[in-house]
C-alpha cells in the first residue's frame, strides 16, 4: 500500500468516527460538560485509533491487533461501569457503538474502504432512529411480533432447504416454486396488514395491491378476498385492490414484451393498455365509493400471518402445474392455445415468455398475441372466481363485471387497430 493510500484510508477511518460521533454528540448535546463518556471528538479518535492499530499490527486481524482491541474494550467497559454507577443509566448503546467504530476504522485501513464507509452510514442511521424504533415497539402487538417470526421461519429458514427441481408426474411439481408462492401469499397478507395499520385501510390496501401486482396479482387477490370475507361492507375496497393488482399485471406483461419482442409489443400494446386503463378506472371509482355500506365499523384485520390460506393456494398451484404438464403431454406441443389456457390457470408470465421468444419465428406475432390473450382471459376468470371460492361472492361479482368490461374494451381497440392498420 503506497503512502498516499495509507493516508487516505486513515482519513476515512477518522471521518467515519466523526460521523458516528456527530450522531452520538447530538443525542447527548444537552448533557453537562464532561458528563459523557464519548462525544464527537472521542469517536473520531476511536475510528482513527482503529485504523492506526490495523496499520501498525499487520497482517490484518493478527493476534497483536486482537489484543489491542481487547484493551480498548476493557477501557470502554470501565467507562460504561463508572457512568452507570454515577447516573443509573444502564444503556450500553454508546459503548457498543464505540467498539464497532474501532472495528470500522480498522476495516477502512486493512479491509474494504467502501464497506467500512457504508457500514458507518448504516450505523449512524440506526443510532439516530431510536425514537422511531421505540415508538414502533410501543405500538406493536404480540400477534404481529409472532407473525413476523413465523414469516421469517417459512421464508428464510424453510424455503432455501427445498429442492428446486421437478418431481411427480411429468416432473411437474417443484417444491421450491410451490413453497415460494406460499411464502409470497403469506408475505403479501402480512404486508397488507401492516400497510392498513400504518397508512389506513384504504391506502394500505391499494399500496399492497399495486406493489403486489408486480409479483403476483393472483396472490394479491387471495389475500384481499380473505379480508373481504372477514369484513362485511368492504367489498368495494378489496375489489379495487384486486383490480389494481390485475391492471398492474397487464402493465408488467407489456414491459416484459418490450424487453423481449418489440414486434409482439406492437400487436398487443393498444388492446392491453385499453384493458389496463379500464380496470384502473373501475378501481378508482370503487375506491372513491368505498365503505358506503360499511357503516362506522373499523376493519377487522385478524391474524396477520395467514399460513392456512397460503397453503390452500399452494395446493391449488400444484394441481395447476400437473394439469399444464398433462395438457402438454396429452394434447401435444403444437396445441399452443390449449396450453396457454391451462397456463393461464396459474399465471401469465410463463406463456408470455414462451410466446415472446417464439413470435416471428415458430409462431406469427398475431398467433403469439392470441395465445397470451387467452392466458390473460383465463387468469382473469380464475382471479374473479377466487373470492367466490373463499366466501365473498359480492367481490367476485364485481371482479367479473370489471374484467368483462375490460375485455370488451380490449376487443374493440383490437378490432379498430386491425381495421385501420391491417398489417400491424
Amino acid at each position: 500500500m503506497i503512502e498516499f493510500e495509507i493516508y487516505a484510508r486513515l482519513g476515512l477511518a477518522l471521518a467515519l468516527g466523526l460521523l458516528i460521533g456527530l450522531e452520538r454528540g447530538w443525542q447527548g448535546r444537552d448533557a453537562a460538560e464532561h458528563s459523557r463518556v464519548a462525544g464527537i471528538r472521542t469517536f473520531g479518535i476511536i475510528g482513527f485509533g482503529g485504523g492506526l492499530a490495523a496499520e501498525l499490527f499487520p497482517p490484518a486481524w493478527s493476534l497483536t491487533f486482537g489484543l489491542s482491541f481487547v484493551g480498548f474494550a476493557i477501557l470502554v467497559g470501565v467507562g460504561y461501569a463508572v457512568t452507570a454507577l454515577r447516573t443509573g443509566d444502564l444503556s450500553a448503546t454508546t459503548g457498543i457503538a464505540a467498539l464497532v467504530t474501532f472495528i470500522l476504522g480498522a476495516l477502512a485501513v486493512a479491509g474494504s474502504a467502501p464497506v467500512a464507509a457504508a457500514a458507518a452510514v448504516v450505523l449512524a442511521l440506526l443510532l439516530s432512529v431510536k425514537p422511531i424504533l421505540h415508538e414502533w415497539l410501543q405500538r406493536i402487538e404480540y400477534k404481529e411480533l409472532l407473525a413476523t417470526i413465523q414469516l421469517l421461519l417459512i421464508s428464510v429458514v424453510a424455503l432455501p432447504l427445498l429442492p428446486n427441481r421437478g418431481y411427480g408426474p411429468w416432473e411437474a411439481l417443484n417444491p421450491f416454486e410451490i413453497w415460494w408462492m406460499v411464502v409470497l401469499i403469506a408475505g403479501l397478507s402480512f404486508c397488507g396488514y401492516l400497510g392498513m395499520r400504518i397508512a389506513g385501510e384504504a391506502r394500505g390496501a391499494l399500496a399492497t395491491a399495486l406493489t403486489g401486482g408486480l409479483i403476483s396479482s393472483t396472490a394479491v387477490t387471495v389475500s384481499l378476498a380473505r379480508l373481504a370475507r372477514e369484513n362485511a361492507g368492504r367489498d368495494d375496497l378489496m375489489t379495487a385492490g384486486a383490480a389494481v393488482a390485475s391492471a398492474t399485471m397487464l402493465m408488467r406483461t407489456l414491459i416484459l414484451l418490450a424487453v423481449l419482442n418489440v414486434t409482439l409489443l406492437r400487436e398487443m400494446a393498444a388492446p392491453m393498455l385499453a384493458a389496463a386503463a379500464t380496470v384502473y378506472g373501475a378501481s378508482f371509482w370503487l375506491w372513491r365509493r368505498r365503505g358506503a355500506d360499511a357503516g362506522d365499523q373499523p376493519l377487522q384485520l385478524g391474524n396477520p400471518f395467514q399460513l392456512g390460506t397460503a397453503l390452500k393456494f399452494g395446493a391449488f398451484l400444484a394441481a395447476v402445474m400437473v394439469a399444464v404438464r398433462a395438457g402438454e403431454a396429452w394434447i401435444g406441443s403444437q396445441a399452443v392455445l390449449y396450453v396457454a389456457a391451462l397456463a393461464g390457470l396459474a399465471d401469465v408470465d410463463a406463456i408470455s415468455l414462451s410466446m415472446a421468444r417464439s413470435a416471428g419465428g415458430a409462431h406469427s406475432p398475431a398467433f403469439a398475441a392470441l395465445a397470451i390473450a387467452i392466458a390473460i382471459a383465463v387468469n382473469s376468470i380464475v382471479k374473479a372466481a377466487i373470492p367466490a371460492f373463499m366466501g365473498s361472492r359480492p367481490m367476485a361479482y364485481k371482479l367479473f363485471g370489471i374484467f368483462a368490461i375490460a375485455a370488451l374494451a380490449a376487443v374493440l381497440v383490437a378490432v379498430l387497430q386491425y381495421s385501420l392498420w391491417p398489417s400491424a
